[in-house]
């Protein structure tokens, strides 16, 4: 889903100059991007989930481009990155969300991390040490156990979607990270501004009955598209921005680990979804696998982030 750093450093004693408010504010930010996943999830079953994400960003578009200059200077590169981190990848991802469980996809999608690590060192030349490495094999690990469960039955496109989803964020967030003068609330709103028309184009090649959905739609689908557009995604990178000013991203990142154990407690409580013991175990791994890529003995390093 695209909410993550780039070697992020361990908390250690850094963690004691994190206020009280600080740490709720870190916790709120995973619990809210984490139960956006159980909100699409519910709000897919009406509508199409390409023409979702597009509402979503539509009214993020709408609240936050007023309070952001434009960066004309990087208009076409933010475009381009709309299509690649936005129209594909929310395609890929949130299509694929309609044929898995909440729970299941949240934890398939942390893939982001180790995606983000090897495209960084294909595109970029960066070179990984050895632990990055042992959390990429954990984390590929953990979700080809979960993709051996056997309640999965015939859902492998869906898997391979959510899997493709997250490759292509990563190469998104590598084109990001050229964009060194732009902060991320401009990136954000800019973003969504492309993705809006990006993803009603793709809606209109690869779904159908929009129309219907949206004429149709009771007043618990719209809540949830906003939701998904002013509470996940504005409200979410506002809590997360501020404290990005407040600290240096290495130290909050490790509170987005909350991400997917809030997606799977409210797909289990609110959906009714079923976490099982195969589940639950690869899910286990995959999420120590990006703790170990995210975490890091060390002095604090730069870390760029992007918005999702």
């Amino acid at each position: 889903m695209g909410y993550w750093g780039y070697g992020m450093p361990f908390l250690g004693a850094g963690i004691m100059k994190l206020t009280w408010i600080d740490i709720v504010m870190g916790v709120s930010v995973a619990l809210l991007w984490g139960m956006g996943i159980v909100i699409a999830k519910s709000a897919i079953e009406h509508f199409p989930p390409i023409l979702l994400m597009a509402l979503r960003f539509e009214v993020t578009a709408l609240l936050l481009v007023w309070f952001v200059k434009p960066p004309y200077h990087v208009m076409l590169q933010i475009f381009g990155i709309a299509i690649i981190s936005a129209a594909i990848q929310y395609s890929l991802t949130f299509t694929g969300l309609r044929g898995l469980d909440a729970s299941t996809a949240a934890l398939v999608v942390q893939l982001e991390v180790p995606f983000l690590v090897l495209f960084g060192m294909i595109l970029l030349k960066e070179r990984p040490g050895l632990r990055k490495w042992l959390g990429i094999g954990l984390a590929f690990g953990g979700v080809a156990l979960i993709a051996g469960e056997p309640k999965l039955g015939d859902a492998w496109v869906s898997m391979f979607m959510v899997v493709g989803g997250a490759g292509t964020w990563a190469i998104g967030q590598v084109l990001v990270r050229k964009l060194h003068d732009i902060d991320g609330l401009t990136m954000t709103a800019w973003v969504a501004v492309f993705a809006v028309p990006q993803l009603l184009f793709m809606s209109f090649l690869f779904e159908a009955d929009q129309i219907n959905a949206i004429r149709t739609a009771g007043w618990d689908v719209w809540a949830a598209v906003f939701y998904l557009g002013l509470i996940m995604t504005a409200l979410g990178y506002g809590l997360w921005y501020t404290l990005v000013r407040r600290h240096p991203v290495n130290m909050v990142a490790p509170f987005l680990l909350l991400l997917p154990i809030f997606a799977v407690i409210g797909g289990v409580g609110f959906l009714g979804e079923r976490l099982t013991i195969l589940t639950g175990i690869g899910g286990a791994i995959v999420i120590a696998g990006v703790a170990i890529i995210m975490i890091e003995r060390g002095e604090p390093q730069p870390v760029e982030v992007a918005g999702e």
